[in-house]
């Protein structure tokens, strides 16, 4: 129960790393360039991959069975 709760403290860590870092490059887009820049600009930044990597670690450390 422990691990799985240390597991889940990483899984947000890496989370709020990249989910605020996507929400500071959104000035990206007052400078003007537009919504599709933005997608653009995004896919190749580390920073979302720590995001969608510390949901999928949350996600498995609340969903994956327990073993006994």
């Amino acid at each position: 129960m422990l691990f799985r709760f240390f597991i889940f403290l990483v899984g947000f860590g890496l989370a709020v790393a990249g989910g605020i870092s996507i929400i500071a490059y959104l000035n990206i887009m007052t400078t003007g360039h537009g919504f599709a820049e933005y997608i653009f600009f995004m896919s190749q930044r580390i920073e979302t991959y720590l995001f969608f990597t510390g949901v999928f670690i949350i996600w498995l450390s609340i969903y994956f069975p327990l073993q006994k």
